[in-house]
């Protein structure tokens, strides 16, 4: 290991966003909190979905490790961060440095995988409605989750421990708040090639690879849209905004981050704080404003014209249907609706009714 024997440099200097040390102390007041806002938000919603056996779907269960990532995300970064506002001396030792290093890649990958496998989900849930069960079966999802988990450590441990071998020499100022590897490259003085390489390869494969997989998945929802003759019809179908609106808050800031030149650029810093620090806050804003079942809502059961699901079983009021079998009093019909998990998807339900009678 370089970091003992070859490296003069024992600990960084973290530039953070500011110098001024009123400007510093307005910053510490309001990352603080946003901070506490996002260790509230998650684990809020994390006890809400625990608690709820409603709430035992695949949506769910995505979207319980999602806000699990989001609260280790910002304790990665924001405690150190609230740290070197309040100190004279910003500074974080090289091990210190790696070990924030590998937990956001951890935290960034694992997310990537999440929004994508969500993707899936809610293809399967718009554009194979009858099917989403099958589709979305109780491995398929969970392999999914833990997938996401081991892919992201398994990217962390290859660039943290090429990174280990880098010797850093006289240069030990990082122009920005956190350890990220794009920051920490350009203070070493030995070859970084295979360095360079590592991060490229890892930035196609989870950043763009994941993104190619969500945009597929959104074009196929879109087209499955807007084959819906009715534009109420759509609009009931199209209930999955939240996660579009976290794809393109992450996505966009992450791939603009780390795509771009590394130019110690005020940009460079906004789209850093974007996705490291506000989405891991407005996410469990996000999904709670538009999820009825997260804000206590069950209009999609009460209302007479939608499907109603219960006990696992897809039913209709009007007419009356319980797996293909005609209630007493109902009239004869050829249509079968195939089970759905309970609150597997308010979209599945949604569109699986108009799709159903047609």
């Amino acid at each position: 290991m370089a970091l003992g024997n070859h490296s003069t440099i024992t600990k960084f200097l973290l530039l953070g966003l500011s110098a001024n040390p009123y400007i510093q102390a307005l910053l510490f007041v309001l990352f603080l909190g946003i901070c506490l806002l996002t260790i509230m938000g998650n684990l809020m919603l994390l006890l809400v979905i625990r608690a709820d056996s409603c709430l035992h779907t695949p949506m769910y269960f995505f979207l319980s490790h999602l806000f699990f990532v989001d609260f280790c995300f910002s304790s990665v970064i924001v405690p150190k961060m609230l740290e070197n506002f309040l100190s004279q001396r910003k500074t974080i030792s090289v091990e210190g440095c790696l070990a924030q290093v590998f937990f956001v890649f951890v935290t960034a990958r694992t997310e990537t995988c999440l929004l994508s496998g969500m993707a899936y989900d809610h293809y399967a849930a718009i554009c194979r409605p009858l099917l989403y069960g099958q589709i979305m079966g109780k491995q398929l999802y969970k392999h999914l989750v833990w997938g996401s988990w081991g892919l992201g450590f398994l990217d962390a441990l290859i660039n943290v421990l090429l990174a280990v071998n880098m010797v850093f020499c006289e240069a030990k100022i990082i122009h920005h708040y956190s350890c990220e590897m794009p920051s920490l490259l350009p203070l070493s003085c030995s070859d970084i090639s295979r360095n360079l390489i590592a991060l490229l390869c890892s930035t196609l494969l989870y950043g763009l690879g994941t993104f190619l997989l969500v945009f597929l998945s959104y074009t196929l929802i879109i087209s499955t849209i807007l084959s819906i003759s009715s534009t109420s019809g759509r609009s009931e179908a199209f209930t999955c905004s939240a996660h579009l609106t976290a794809v393109i808050l992450y996505y966009g800031s992450a791939l603009l981050r780390h795509l771009m030149p590394n130019s110690v650029s005020p940009i460079e810093l906004i789209f850093s704080v974007q996705y490291t620090i506000l989405t891991p806050m407005l996410n469990p804003l996000i999904y709670s404003l538009k999820n009825k079942e997260v804000k206590g809502e069950r209009s999609l059961r009460d209302s007479s014209d939608l499907p109603q699901l219960h006990k696992g079983q897809a039913r209709w009021n009007r007419p009356a249907f319980t797996e293909g079998r005609r209630e007493p009093g109902a009239p004869e019909s050829s249509v079968q609706v195939t089970p759905q998990p309970r609150g597997a998807c308010a979209c599945s339900a949604l569109y699986a009714a108009p799709k159903a009678l047609q």
